[in-house]
């Protein structure tokens, strides 16, 4: 009995001293070693199985522009100085976990920001987060996301519809009319057919396959390809992340297609060749996406140059847009003098636009529309004798 009593007393001035140590350091804007307050940003995205490359890509460029942010001492608000750190979550690319971790991100971090890579992920969360007062900041082309009437909903990439045109023309002029659909099973994929196809056949083509692959369980596209091919088309319509993409474009040769390309945005040129051999010469006649390494917006070159050696590769516009998009929002939060309240930090992102540092323009984005998208100018480009070119679109 007294030696329990002995072990209570000494035990009281630990739990003091405890819970002394954690009321300076937690709650919202709680205190970094160096005594600055801490903004927690959330990602939810595939950071494993068939499309984590994907998803990695996504979140270094948070990290990266979050890196510089806190190495050059963070950013100040209403006299208050602020660093940033990001808390992460798998989903697998799956709309319900994305929705699960956006519950946790809120409740446990209090993130007033959450990033999500994937259109399922985003609607999933578009179910509560004006509710729960969280951004949504959307990496999807997908129009539907900001078509929804969610206040707090942010659409980083221009809609896929702008891509329709300039792929539709330039692939019938080089290559002919028929078109084989093959996209990702996922909602985007479906999504990006049911546009390109009637386009297709309003332009004078002519559909001559439709199906679809899941990348998440198939890895040999004998059988889709063979059935795809027997339509004898001159165009395939393909997408979905960029390695399993190139995948079966590489498939597709080795069965003996030489036609073209359609490469959904998703999957990204310049990934897609180091997947078939590190040159174009089997991507010969594809049309997609401009590669950031081939873009010349003000902050490109030295957001090229920081990640080669980071990671000693090229970036992709996943890492692009979501670096120069944490710079955007700490700006709308300097805007706004506000670093909690998301309605507040929403109001003010076309400031953050106005503002951002030339040096950070990895892309130029000229506004914020009426529904929440980034506006800006649609670049592609085709690969012509093993080199990309660029294809106005007008």
């Amino acid at each position: 009995m007294i030696k329990r009593l002995l072990m209570s007393f000494l035990l009281i001035p630990m739990l003091l001293l405890a819970a002394c140590a954690q009321g300076s350091s937690g709650g919202d804007g709680s205190s970094s070693g160096g005594g600055d307050k801490v903004v927690t940003l959330g990602f939810t995205g595939p950071l494993s199985g068939p499309a984590a490359s994907y998803g990695e890509k996504t979140l270094r460029g948070i990290e990266m522009a979050i890196e510089e942010i806190n190495g050059n001492g963070g950013f100040e608000v209403n006299g208050e100085t602020y660093t940033l750190k990001i808390e992460s979550l798998d989903d697998q690319y799956l709309p319900n976990e994305a929705a699960a971790n956006a519950q946790r991100l809120v409740q446990e971090s209090q993130t007033p920001i959450i990033f999500s890579p994937h259109s399922g992920g985003i609607m999933a969360m578009q179910v509560f987060n004006e509710q729960d007062e969280f951004i949504i900041a959307g990496y999807s082309s997908e129009p539907a996301i900001t078509e929804q009437g969610n206040s707090l909903t942010v659409r980083i990439p221009p809609r896929y519809d702008g891509y329709l045109e300039p792929f539709t023309e330039y692939s019938m002029e080089r290559f002919g009319t028929k078109l084989a659909s093959i996209p990702t099973v996922t909602q985007y994929g479906q999504d990006w057919a049911n546009a390109l196809l009637p386009h297709w056949e309003a332009a004078g083509g002519e559909v001559v396959h439709e199906s679809s692959v899941d990348f998440s369980k198939d890895t040999d596209f004998f059988t889709i390809l063979t059935n795809a091919l027997e339509s004898n088309p001159d165009v395939l319509f393909i997408g979905g992340p960029s390695e399993p993409t190139a995948k079966l474009a590489q498939q597709a040769r080795e069965l003996g297609f030489g036609g073209g390309f359609i490469i959904m945005d998703q999957a990204k040129l310049d990934e897609m060749k180091l997947v078939v051999g590190d040159s174009y010469e089997l991507l010969e006649g594809s049309i997609g996406t401009m590669p950031l390494i081939h873009s010349e917006f003000p902050g490109t070159p030295q957001f090229v140059e920081k990640y080669r050696e980071k990671y000693n590769e090229d970036p992709g516009s996943e890492a692009g847009y979501h670096y120069v998009s944490v710079y955007i929002f700490v700006e709308a939060m300097k805007a706004a003098g506000n670093v909690e309240d998301a309605k507040e930090i929403y109001a003010h992102i076309q400031d953050g636009l106005d503002n951002l540092p030339e040096d950070k323009q990895v892309y130029v984005i000229e506004e914020i529309d009426e529904n929440g998208g980034f506006v800006m100018t649609v670049r592609v480009a085709a690969v012509e004798n093993g080199e990309i070119i660029e294809i106005t679109a007008d």
